[in-house]
């Protein structure tokens, strides 16, 4: 018979434990207080592990030596594509633990967190794989939340799903993920990662969702696989509809080397089909739609609560006043509604945003999107700029860009933008030297509805090789 204090960490399928991860491994860093949720379901032991795996961490075949499973982290959301990752990492033959991100949510918009965390629980005890709950509300509030805030009221345009991959999914969840023993982290991003030999000319190995988990239980020794070096390509995903690389230009070789993306192969159709093959709740579970913080909630609604409205003047292209506004903050380059028209023409025509001032809070609008020397250009300045293989692209040659999520990739030609620093901080063993702290994107056609604040992305091909923040044009 347990004793009460014995039968007190015992729980419910739906039921988990909390407590803040305090071992040598993580004190002193900042991940000292973070609470972690470990969920015991039907079928798992009291430390966690479910009865369905493997008891041991190795697998034994005949006349073949002993392979250590591979040990990932899948980041879970809740959602049919990342529940998909988990359950064709698992076939594959990987120690896979699912890992529920919370992230921070205001109170006035209708919490959903809860609902997901729930799905993604279902997900996990269906596979027979270990879960966790990792609190990253504070990263998540300063990285993506403040900084769409501050941004917004600086007349900027933000991408907030560019900052939670870069601080928050391949940042604090990356860091802890490996500071806890992963090999590997995986997403539901759709996008595909290639593999090739450093400095040799070799076949491409792609970890696809087919593929992946086969090619790195089947590799070569461990010694071996030291010795080789490899260069890591962030491809476009094969469903170009679904696409998310453009959400990705911050990553690094250190974190393609570290990260499995299972549905970059698929098509969305795929995904649903498999899912249901795996008996997954969440088959038919439909997509979220913009930020996951803001729920159903208009943008300008939500910035509402932490910009106060301020009413100003719509202008025409002549500087004509035609209408009003509340904040020119909320409104962004291209935009069409949102503001009103007191003078209206015989035609009414959707008037669309070609420029704002916050300074004199006034937005100016057109009722044709394309207006040359407003809001379009063909040179664009980008700062922040990020290059995922580590090194300068080739200047001379063509690449393609887009500045929006979905824009067809249009055709450029990339140009450093030397600067003069004396301090040494950019350059090391020297105290004098020009590096490139800017970069100009020259495209061939005109670029409509450019605002500052927006991220360029860079292609080759079909490769995604960075991207940078807008800062003039």
């Amino acid at each position: 018979m347990k004793s009460q204090e014995e039968n007190k960490y015992l729980f419910t399928p739906y039921e988990s434990l909390v407590f803040s991860l305090s071992s040598s491994r993580t004190r002193g860093s900042r991940f000292k207080s973070m609470r972690v949720w470990i969920p015991l379901f039907k079928g798992m032991t009291e430390g966690g592990v479910s009865k369905y795996e493997n008891k041991g961490k190795y697998r034994k075949s005949k006349n073949k030596p002993v392979i250590k499973s591979k040990k990932v982290f899948v980041a879970m959301s809740g959602g049919v594509d990342s529940s998909l990752s988990a359950a064709l990492l698992k076939e594959q033959g990987y120690d896979v633990t699912g890992v529920f991100i919370k992230v921070w949510q205001p109170d006035f918009v209708e919490c959903v967190w809860k609902e997901d965390r729930l799905d993604a629980m279902r997900v996990c005890a269906r596979l027979g794989i270990k879960f966790l709950t990792l609190d990253l509300e504070d990263e998540y509030k300063k990285e993506v939340v403040d900084y769409m805030i501050r941004e917004y009221k600086a007349g900027m345009t933000p991408n907030p799903d560019v900052n939670c991959n870069k601080y928050v999914k391949f940042g604090a969840f990356f860091v802890f993920a490996m500071k806890s023993g992963a090999d590997y982290v995986a997403t539901g991003h759709y996008v595909r990662l290639e593999r090739n030999l450093k400095n040799k000319i070799s076949r491409p190995q792609r970890l696809s969702a087919t593929m992946a988990g086969v090619a790195n239980l089947k590799s070569n020794s461990p010694d071996r696989e030291r010795k080789q070096e490899y260069v890591y390509n962030l491809l476009q995903a094969k469903d170009l509809n679904k696409d998310q690389s453009y959400f990705l230009w911050n990553l690094t070789q250190e974190h393609l080397k570290k990260t499995l993306f299972p549905v970059g192969d698929l098509q969305k159709t795929e995904v649903r089909k498999m899912a249901r093959k795996f008996g997954l709740s969440v088959a038919e579970k439909k997509d979220s739609q913009g930020l996951c913080f803001i729920g159903k909630v208009d943008m300008k609604d939500f910035l509402k609560h932490y910009i106060p409205p301020k009413k100003g003047n719509v202008l025409n292209e002549k500087g004509e006043i035609i209408g009003w506004h509340e904040g020119a903050y909320y409104y962004t380059v291209g935009q069409r509604r949102g503001f009103t028209i007191t003078k209206k023409t015989a035609e009414e025509k959707p008037h669309y945003v070609i420029s704002k001032s916050i300074l004199s809070n006034e937005i100016t609008v057109s009722d044709s999107p394309i207006v040359e020397d407003v809001s379009s250009s063909k040179k664009i300045i980008i700062s922040g700029v990020n290059w995922i293989h580590g090194r300068l692209p080739d200047f001379s040659r063509e690449y393609k860009a887009r500045i929006r999520y979905r824009q067809l990739l249009q055709t450029c030609r990339i140009q450093a933008i030397m600067s003069e620093t004396t301090d040494g901080s950019n350059v090391e063993n020297t105290n004098k030297a020009k590096v490139a702290l800017k970069f100009a994107v020259i495209f061939d056609l005109p670029q409509v509805a450019v605002s500052r604040g927006q991220s360029i992305v860079i292609y080759n091909k079909d490769t995604c090789i960075g991207g940078g923040v807008v800062d003039n044009f």
